[in-house]
């Protein structure tokens, strides 16, 4: 497998995979951005665009083709856009996911939500004056309930079944991810304290209680961060009440699913959350966000979000390789970002404005040229 950081000029293979609805308009500009931040001999990026998808199911009836999957596995990441079309479904009635398929081939078991109230973007929340929302959701992405996506059991069409997995190994590693981010964060917004909090309802099953007593077993390899606990149904409101207060989340699957959402609608919705699903050796970036059929087409889907995600993968390609080039790239897309939501000049209709996808994405384009890379 060809990895960019063997090579003697940073030269990065970026497998595009646009997906369905909007996810080809929204493709489109984080590629723009991308394209803006590669500077030729310091920052290179080689884009190789494969299909997937709902779309791609109706013509060949597969959602992930071989050669989609072997373009994945020989890029450095992958670039998502959306997919899933709700008239589009596997004969047992779900619906096409292709992100979940790869989410299991490549073993992607972080996923990685950041949630972030950027400047301008408006809140349903009241917060007091300064205070931020800034923490990030680690959701266990190859286990819990969806382990049995493909695999439950219906009986005589009276009874379904559907199995939630919690592993040892698969805990442990999760755990051991959100404690090693919030060593690199700057603590929660509100106390500046290194926090991870774990979210579950161990008071009811005994998957979440072994949840629970592995988190707690990490923890105590970590006392420089404060460990948390919170039942999920509690947490639903204190994401609401006091969001300044978390740094860094932890959930199972379904529930990392479900938060992450709730909590995407407090910093200006899906059209602002990035997500990683992220592994050992493979790395997957794409907005939170569905494909929003009912908006295809008509140039209003907020690019943003994808945006962001490009700049998590190039976040993530700089850890990992030590690449500091990729590292500066992905602060100055944020930061693109934030000049673009805080003049608020041209935003898209989700965000109370009457800006086209387009129309953001060269915003942030001129941004980024506004504050040229260092020499």
């Amino acid at each position: 497998m060809r990895r960019a950081a063997d090579l003697s000029v940073p030269h990065y293979r970026i497998a595009v995979v646009p997906g369905d609805g909007i996810g080809p308009e929204v493709i489109a500009e984080a590629v723009k951005a991308l394209q803006a931040v590669a500077r030729p001999g310091r920052l290179q990026l080689a884009f190789e665009q494969v299909e997937a998808g709902a779309a791609c199911y109706r013509r060949t009836g597969e959602e992930l083709p071989r050669e989609t999957l072997e373009v994945c596995q020989a890029a450095d990441a992958i670039l998502f856009g959306a997919a899933g079309l709700p008239d589009v479904r596997f004969p047992d009635g779900t619906e096409i996911a292709p992100q979940l398929t790869l989410r299991i081939a490549l073993d992607l078991y972080v996923g990685l939500r950041p949630i972030r109230l950027h400047p301008g973007v408006p809140t349903p929340l009241r917060l007091d004056d300064g205070e931020r929302i800034d923490y990030v959701i680690l959701r266990e992405n190859t286990e819990g309930l969806y382990a049995s996506r493909g695999a439950g059991v219906l009986v005589g069409g009276h009874v379904a079944t559907d199995t939630l997995v919690v592993t040892r190994p698969g805990v442990l590693r999760i755990c051991r991810q959100a404690f090693e981010l919030a060593r690199r964060r700057r603590g929660a917004p509100r106390d500046g304290v290194r926090r991870v909090t774990l979210v579950d309802k161990a008071n009811v099953l005994k998957s979440y209680a072994f949840f629970r007593s592995l988190f707690d077993e990490v923890a105590s390899d970590y006392p420089d961060v404060q460990a948390e606990h919170a039942y999920v149904d509690a947490m639903s409101m204190y994401l609401v009440q006091r969001p300044g207060h978390y740094d860094v989340v932890v959930a199972e699957n379904m529930f990392g699913d479900i938060l992450s959402d709730l909590a995407a609608a407090t910093v200006g919705g899906l059209g602002m959350a990035p997500s990683g699903d992220i592994g050992e050796h493979y790395g997957l970036f794409q907005p939170s966000h569905g494909t929003a059929p009912d908006i295809a087409g008509k140039g209003i889907a907020n690019p943003l979000a994808t945006i962001l995600s490009a700049g998590l993968m190039l976040e993530w390609l700089g850890r990992r390789d030590g690449n500091a080039e990729a590292a500066r790239a992905a602060a100055r897309i944020e930061a693109a970002v934030g000049d673009v939501t805080r003049a608020g000049r041209v935003l898209t209709p989700d965000l109370g404005g009457p800006g086209t996808t387009d129309a953001v994405g060269d915003a942030v384009v001129e941004a980024l040229a506004a504050t040229p890379a260092p020499a």
